[in-house]
This record gives structure tokens, C-alpha cells and sequence, in this order.
């Protein structure tokens, strides 16, 4: 089972002002099948930490392993999907997902048909040869999770992915990543500021102190299995136990706000 971990990470930044800690202690696993979610407020220091699990920097004491080996840098074991898509506007659908796999040498052949694999995981085979600015915002944030799978990475991290959609094309992303995930198996961490999208999707959700960010509870969660098992997404959100810890963390963390 592959294994994505930090330990006690502390990032602290030199600012004008002096220093600056932005995370400090962070522990944390990511596994084959798990969902980890990461929830608090702006400025806890959840993108930081993924950053450091992704490799795009260093954490200033601490560390972070991939199966028990030190992560020094970006690696194709670890796909990231951006809040921003960051598609190429120049490019069709295809050869957007099929960048990656270009850039490592892969050929023409081999990489449009893994490509298309990937397209009719999430539900976009028929849009192959379409312009970024021929699909709606929705598609745009599947091309880029089917990119970030090309590669078949072991881990998905995922920074506020769905944030800047409309509320019924959220819902409808969710779905499909939980089906993905179902599909795949891969471990997936996910940065959200959705209370309802973070009791959703989390098989284990993670709740940040405001700055510097320390995780302060962890909660085992199996709504996620359950939509897995077949149970109906509807039938979740109505569950009362949904309601109860989804109020009782919205009052947590407004009240951290507050005292912050």
C-alpha cells in the first residue's frame, strides 16, 4: 500500500516583518484508498502543506516520504489538480491531458491513447479534440484531474479543485470524484474551505488551527464509503448524523475565527 506522509512540518517564511510561521508540527498519512481531507480557515496553512506534499518546497524542520523515502521535489507519483485549471488555452482537450506524458518522451500513439483512457474515466470521451475555450468551467476542471492522472500517479493532491464552480456543477464534480476515486483506488488529499464538501468526500478530515496552522482534530468520517457501497448521494446529505457533524464543525471553526 503506497503511503504519503509529513511529520511534525513546520514552514516559516522570512517576511519584511520577520518571521513568519505558517505550519508548524504537521503530522499526517495519506494511503492507497483513503481520502484525506485538509478544512480551516484562509491562511491555516492548508495549501502550504500541500505544497510540501506535492514537493514544490521544503518544510523548514520536519519532513515528508513518499513510501518511507525523503521528498526532494515534484514527482509523476504525485498528481496535483490546481484550484486554477492552468490548461493551455492553445492546445485541444487530447493533447492538454497528454502534455505530461509528452514532456517525459512518451510517444503520439501511446499518450493519446492513455489520454482517452483517462477522458472517459471522468466522463469527457466525445471532447477530445474540443479548445479549452469550447468547454464550460466544469469540463475545464476535469480535463485537469484527467490530467493529473495520466501519469497514473499514486496520490492525487488537490488544492480547492472545485471552488470557483457554481453550486450544482460542485455537487456534480463531487460525485465524480468519489467515482474516480472508487475506480482508481489512489490516495487523495484535498484542501477545501466546504464544511459540507470536507464531511462529504473525507475518509479521514483533518481540521487546521488558524495561523500557524497545527492539526487540531481528526475525524474518521465514512460517508465517502458509503456512496461507494452504492448508498444514493441524496440519501447521505439528508442523513442527520450528515447534519450534525457538518453544524458542529461550522460552529467550531466560526468560533476560531472569531477568536483568532
Amino acid at each position: 500500500m503506497a503511503e504519503l506522509s509529513a511529520h511534525d512540518a513546520t514552514v516559516v517564511y522570512e517576511t519584511a516583518r520577520g518571521p513568519l510561521t505558517a505550519l508548524q508540527d504537521a503530522s499526517l498519512s495519506v494511503r492507497s484508498g483513503e481520502i484525506v481531507v485538509a478544512l480551516g480557515a484562509s491562511g491555516c496553512g492548508k495549501s502550504t502543506l500541500l505544497s510540501l506534499l506535492a514537493g514544490f518546497q521544503a518544510p523548514t524542520s520536519g519532513s515528508v516520504t513518499s513510501d518511507g523515502k525523503p521528498v526532494h521535489g515534484p514527482d509523476a507519483n504525485r498528481g496535483v489538480v490546481f484550484q486554477d485549471d492552468a490548461l493551455m488555452p492553445w492546445l485541444n482537450v487530447l493533447d492538454n491531458v497528454g502534455f505530461g506524458l509528452r514532456m517525459r518522451g512518451v510517444g503520439r500513439t501511446a499518450r493519446n491513447a492513455r489520454a482517452a483512457e483517462v477522458l472517459r474515466l471522468v466522463k469527457l470521451d466525445g471532447f477530445e479534440h474540443h479548445r479549452i475555450n469550447e468547454i464550460s468551467g466544469g469540463m475545464r476542471q476535469r480535463v485537469g484531474l484527467a490530467r493529473a492522472l495520466a501519469a497514473d500517479p499514486s496520490f492525487l493532491l488537490m488544492d480547492e479543485p472545485l471552488g470557483a464552480l457554481d453550486a450544482l456543477t460542485r455537487e456534480h464534480m463531487q460525485t465524480l470524484l468519489l467515482d474516480v476515486w472508487q475506480a482508481t483506488g489512489k490516495g487523495v488529499f484535498l484542501i477545501t474551505h466546504s464544511i459540507e464538501e470536507a464531511v462529504l468526500l473525507a475518509t479521514e478530515l483533518l481540521i487546521l488551527s488558524p495561523r500557524p496552522g497545527r492539526v487540531v482534530q481528526r475525524h474518521r468520517l465514512d460517508f465517502a464509503r458509503r456512496y461507494a457501497a452504492g448508498e444514493p448521494i441524496r440519501s447521505i446529505r439528508m442523513d442527520p448524523q450528515f447534519t450534525a457533524i457538518h453544524m458542529q464543525l461550522l460552529d467550531q471553526l466560526v468560533r476560531e475565527t472569531q477568536e483568532a
